[in-house]
């Protein structure tokens, strides 16, 4: 029987759509591996050309098929690394192999390179004043101008001499066809940190930054791939040793590549990169032009640059000799891909590692549940840093319970003691950051009175509020009416809680008119340099108060800020998704650790109705450990991740009866499938968190089971189960393992 193998004959970005099929000689049916370059017939001559997937069926006629001519030897180059990555992505995320392919090569299409001509002098100097002196006496002026300029500098750019001298192409041209010169062509990248100015860098690690760089430092030098989790408290110098790190990394010849979760980092990372190792470092994100990002990968390709920074698709940049990948703030939910393939750039980041034989450094002050749990598992290895740089105490955090204020009569989002301090730090010149969970509003419904919130009884998460004004539960389809009074306390202070940056920036400026007041939000960093004029007007401390999302509180330094409020800790805590605690206290010890980090000491107020939940009492306290243990002692009772395993299948269609047929389908297959297979459940089908969208349905199914293999098995049936039923190609089937955000 005979093998197939499908091949791209172009890596070039636009090309990718385009595969053609060959047949694998016997001889060779050992010897081909995804990712592998091949030579290839093609028409009348001979190509190289990428495999990118094997298979047993023909997709066309098989006497017009041609045999691979042979394996490229020695050709285990970037883009075959990329290749065999988009494949375990493929298999281990679902999606189709394009879809994947397109993922770990971003770049969209070729972009044309910036060509610079030079006007080289090819006259010897004696000449060269003879024709000037002729030109003169003629008073040929243009000409005088250029010859007097290439005599003085021998190669000028022709863009200055057309705009700065004046002097037109056809002067040029003439000096061309006289042999007074020639035009040499030098093609140039577009650098997007080419106006920075390094400043230096003069710091000397502390004895616990370097007792973490040496261990770590062990496995590089070994040329052991190992992954490191960093927990460090906020300002304890995380960076510092990642830039270590890096510098050994980059002596051996190899490249970093440095992971950040927010856009809105990337602008004060990459400035403490570029002042210690200036031009080795380029950046990556969506804010570039198309042509920017493209010549960023041809740059490392070129080997031009040694250090990537950038959000989740910077991962995927084309180093050669990848010897680190460090991912910053690893426990945020921005490195989930949200679009098919919805792959998790932790897990990508340690296969690709682990193929390079390169080391990953997870760094956090608040690591991820399943990060720590691996690490005391002993998958990875856990390092940490307890205290801050110079041992500068923490802030100082207090809880303010709103309920106390609306029973004294304060209706306002700012407590009492929230607005003393804020008018405290102004008379002080210090400066205020004011964080509110997420923009827009949230869709839970809590009491004012008592702080009771409306949860599933099945699966400990909050009901989410629908138009329909009913309650529902994302993960079982449990509905009930919107209650008009509290079911706890009966008081008719019971609704969905709505409060969104703009109206918070509309109330701390009327309360406080004489503050200068900036907002960081979606709507206002839509802009291209919006993120970086913002961050550095607050601080040259051109404003008092900053007002924004989470976006304000990751990772920031701004000395002079003293106070921190957090407006309402509940946005995240009662989010429909079993994860609300976890990204409560991450949030929370995130936005503590932005006070303080100067010479004064720091406050940080947190609002919230529920004090003495344990994720806003431990954050508060900043204790980790035991909210760890509190957290995934839940995760066990409620088989949630990362003690079991989800897989969310998604349907949608644009007729609803065919979204609810498929899902049922699924259901129905899925339950025959796992018949005397054990740690499985499935529950579903149910109505998506927003069932209709664009006017598509959506439903989903949710499974749980103890290993992961068991999902990816479960999910290649679903896949097959579809491509062989026409039933099912009218509906849209998405695979979501391990979310990190409700459906």
């Amino acid at each position: 029987m005979s093998k197939f193998a499908n091949v791209i004959v172009d890596i070039s970005h636009e090309k990718l759509d385009k595969t053609f099929q060959y047949i694998i000689p016997k001889e060779l049916e050992n010897a081909i591996e995804i990712g592998m370059q091949v030579k290839i017939p093609f028409g009348p001559r001979f190509i190289t050309g990428y495999v990118i997937e094997t298979t047993d069926e023909a997709e066309y006629d098989f006497t017009k098929l041609k045999p691979i001519a042979g394996v490229v030897q020695d050709a285990i180059g970037i883009e075959s690394q990329l290749i065999s990555l988009a494949s375990w992505i493929k298999r281990n995320y679902g999606g189709t192999f394009n879809q994947a392919l397109k993922t770990v090569i971003p770049v969209k299409q070729k972009q044309n390179h910036i060509i610079k001509k030079i006007l080289v002098l090819t006259i010897d100097k004696q000449y060269a004043l003879e024709q000037l002196s002729i030109f003169e006496k003629k008073h040929y002026t243009a000409k005088a101008r250029l010859l007097k300029e290439l005599i003085e500098h021998q190669q000028i750019e022709q863009t200055i001499v057309t705009r700065k001298l004046n002097v037109s192409t056809t002067v040029i041209k003439g000096f061309v066809e006289n042999g007074f010169i020639r035009i040499d062509e030098l093609t140039t990248y577009r650098n997007p940190v080419s106006k920075l100015k390094a400043k230096g860098y003069n710091l000397v690690l502390n004895e616990d930054q370097q007792k973490v760089v040496d261990t770590i430092q062990q496995s590089i030098i070994k040329d052991i791939h190992k992954t490191y989790l960093l927990k460090g408290v906020t300002g304890s110098g995380k960076t510092e040793v990642y830039m270590e790190l890096i510098d050994h990394i980059i002596k051996k010849g190899k490249q970093a590549i440095v992971l950040i979760p927010e856009i809105a980092l990337t602008y004060q990372t990459v400035m403490r990169f570029y002042n210690r190792f200036n031009d080795k470092v380029s950046v990556m994100n969506s804010k570039l032009s198309p042509g920017e990002r493209y010549d960023q990968f041809e740059r490392a390709k070129n080997g031009d640059i040694s250090i990537m920074i950038g959000p989740r698709s910077a991962l995927f940049t084309p180093f050669n000799n990848l010897g680190i990948i460090i991912i910053d703030e690893e426990h945020e939910s921005s490195y989930k891909n949200e679009t098919i393939p919805k792959y998790h750039t932790r897990e990508v980041a340690i296969y690709r590692a682990k193929k390079n034989n390169a080391v990953v450094v997870l760094g956090s002050a608040t690591p991820s549940i399943e990060s720590y749990y691996k690490a005391q598992k002993g998958e990875f290895k856990l390092v940490e840093l307890n205290k801050r740089v110079a041992e500068k105490p923490l802030p100082t955090c207090e809880i303010i319970d709103l309920r106390q204020e609306l029973k004294v009569g304060n209706r306002s989002i700012l407590s009492y003691k929230l607005q003393y301090l804020i008018e405290d730090r102004l008379r002080k010149k210090q400066q205020i950051m004011l964080f509110i969970n997420r923009r827009g509003l949230a869709g839970f419904v809590s009491c004012r009175s008592c702080g009771e919130v409306i949860k599933c009884p099945h699966c400990d998460v909050s009901l989410s509020q629908h138009g329909n004004g009913k309650l529902m539960c994302h993960y079982c389809g449990y509905t009930i009416p919107m209650p008009r009074v509290c079911p706890s306390c009966s008081s008719k202070y019971i609704a969905g809680f709505r409060a969104g940056t703009q109206k918070i920036e509309e109330m701390v400026k009327k309360r406080f008119p004489s503050a200068r007041v900036l907002r960081m939000d979606f709507d206002t960093t839509r802009r291209k340099d919006s993120y970086e004029k913002i961050l550095s007007a607050f601080s040259n401390q051109e404003a008092d108060i900053l007002i924004g999302t989470q976006m304000i509180v990751k990772g920031h330094d701004f000395p002079n800020v003293t106070l921190v409020g957090v407006l309402a800790a509940d946005l995240s805590l009662n989010s429909s998704d079993f994860r609300g605690a976890e990204k409560t206290f991450q949030l929370l010890t995130q936005a503590a650790g932005r006070a303080g980090r100067g010479e004064e000491l720091g406050n940080v107020i947190i609002q919230t109705y529920e004090p003495d939940h344990y994720a806003v009492k431990l954050a508060s306290q900043q204790n980790y450990e035991e909210f760890y243990e509190k957290e995934i002692s839940y995760r066990n009772l409620m088989r949630y991740p990362p003690i079991w395993n989800m897989l969310v299948v998604m349907c949608s269609s644009k007729n609803e009866k065919v979204s609810e047929k498929v899902s049922e389908s699924i259901s129905n297959i899925l339950h025959g499938k796992i018949v005397g297979m054990e740690n499985i459940q499935i529950i579903g089908p149910t109505d998506a968190s927003i069932s209709k969208i664009n006017d598509t349905y959506r439903k989903v199914i949710y499974i749980r089971a103890k290993y992961y293999d068991n999902l990816i098995f479960l999910k290649d049936y679903i896949e097959k189960y579809a491509r062989d039923n026409k039933e099912f190609s009218r509906a849209i089937i998405q695979f979501d393992f391990n979310p990190v955000s409700g459906f």
